[in-house]
């Protein structure tokens, strides 16, 4: 069942009741599932055959690979079509990132981009899709994009009007109902020595859960408590994370538990440009999953949709074989466990409204059409000079049907150091079945797991 009432309090409260962004036509909805795929991307290839039509994306798992396990390269024989080079890069530039653009030239020419033949994998499950068209015919944006209503489970706009619905889509889409797995993050130095810092993390997604309604998600997308494991003296800290839908009516509660001082405290500041824990400073908390919680900082432009090289199938960075210090190297990843494609993205642009504060100026988004996952952003400082450059390196799991992150990085041109989140250490793979209960992430829960 739906409800009308999900963010909703909001237009009464501020005075916004005129200024909703307008649900589609039933005529356009009907376009879901035939020209467009049921989430929105465009079904058809393009004119020149280099991406190809979705054709249902990654359905079957490989035959190699079995429940509990680590995914399997689903495409071994693939190998690069092309590798872009500082010294070829004008060939390519159409089609680059002004973001790898810039690594190509600060970083070459050890810092290349290994291009691979075009793979539409993502695939989600069927009820996903059948709630993405209830979504386009009731969800509605809310005035200033504060908050989202009538909508459930998945991406509320499968066919976006504006930035916002294109953000919107990102920070709702669809990541299975919970999960539970292990990695370890690292900022390496400029030389490229480093510290893994090892984490378990347990998502309840209330958004998503099959059979709720918008009453009984309270305004939550997600439940999120994180528990970290290594080095010894961070060993025990605790963060517990209620994300909100509408974040001004009711902002994101954090708590974190130090286990110096055994106690559980609330953490106010968990959100915008605080400093990533465990980052060195290198990557913001709104950085975290590319980009995350209330968008209420930034005036959002949608720069129509482009074919761009984006991180895309990265299968060889997840591989169970491949191990941390495979994949670090001084300044950025070794690039030859990284895999491009051509892929058709949303270019969203945000730049800081007037009277706010925050690090970043402006920001560029490339969101992938066929999963609403950001697959690059660049990040600019006060002066408006590019200053940070962020990759999501993703795959679709088999666990669950869903195109997420495998590895995440934010590279800072000044400081010529970057940081990566996502390395695997031996680690189980994800399993998208815990059997959580919603009350196991209750600040009582956290405190009881942190005494134990």
């Amino acid at each position: 069942m739906r409800s009308h009432w999900v963010a909703g309090f909001a237009v009464a409260v501020l005075g916004f009741s005129a200024g909703v962004c307008a649900k589609v036509s039933e005529a356009e909805a009907e376009r879901l599932g035939n020209e467009l795929t049921p989430i929105g991307a465009e079904r058809a290839g393009n004119s020149s055959g280099t991406i190809p039509a979705w054709t249902g994306g990654l359905e079957t798992p490989p035959a190699d690979w079995g429940p509990g396990q680590i995914e399997v390269n689903p495409f071994p024989e693939d190998e690069p079509l092309f590798v872009i080079t500082a010294d070829n890069l004008d060939l390519y530039r159409d089609r680059l990132t002004d973001g790898h653009i810039r690594m190509l030239k600060q970083y070459g020419p050890e810092f290349v981009m290994p291009v691979y033949q075009t793979r539409r994998t993502a695939a989600f499950p069927q009820d996903v899709y059948e709630e993405s068209r209830d979504n386009a015919l009731s969800a509605e944006l809310l005035s200033n994009g504060n908050g989202v209503r009538d909508a459930i489970m998945t991406s509320p706009f499968p066919i976006p009007e504006n930035g916002l619905q294109v953000i919107w889509n990102h920070i709702l889409r669809y990541r299975g109902e919970e999960l539970s797995f292990r990695s370890s993050s690292a900022t390496p130095q400029v030389n490229g020595s480093y510290n893994q810092v090892v984490n378990e993390y347990d998502y309840f997604f209330a958004y998503s859960r099959r059979g709720a309604d918008l009453a009984d998600i309270d305004n939550k997308i997600f439940y999120l408590k994180t528990d970290t494991i290594a080095p010894s003296n961070l060993a025990g800290t605790i963060t517990l994370v209620h994300e909100t839908l509408d974040q001004i009516r009711s902002p994101r509660l954090a708590w974190r538990y130090d286990s110096g001082t055994r106690r559980l405290r609330r953490s106010p500041n968990l959100a915008y440009e605080t400093d990533l824990p465990n980052s060195s400073s290198l990557r913001s908390v709104d950085q975290k999953d590319m980009y995350n919680g209330a968008p209420n900082q930034y005036d959002w432009e949608l720069n129509g949709k482009r074919e761009m090289y984006v991180p895309y199938n990265a299968y060889k960075l997840h591989d169970e074989e491949v191990e941390p210090d495979d994949v670090i190297r001084p300044q950025h990843i070794n690039q030859q466990l990284a895999r491009y494609e051509l892929h058709r993205v949303w270019v969203v642009e945000a730049r800081l409204r007037t009277g706010i504060s925050h690090i970043y100026s402006r920001r560029v988004f490339y969101v992938d059409e066929d999963s609403w996952q950001i697959l690059a952003s660049e990040e600019y400082d006060s002066a408006g000079e590019l200053w940070r450059v962020s990759e999501a390196h993703n795959i679709s799991y088999y666990g669950e049907p869903v195109f997420w992150t495998t590895m995440e990085m934010t590279y800072d041109l000044k400081a010529q150091r970057y940081y990566i989140d996502g390395l695997d250490d031996g680690f189980q793979a994800y399993d998208f079945s815990p059997g959580f209960r919603g009350n196991e992430f209750s600040a009582s829960a956290a405190r009881r797991a942190a005494r134990r």
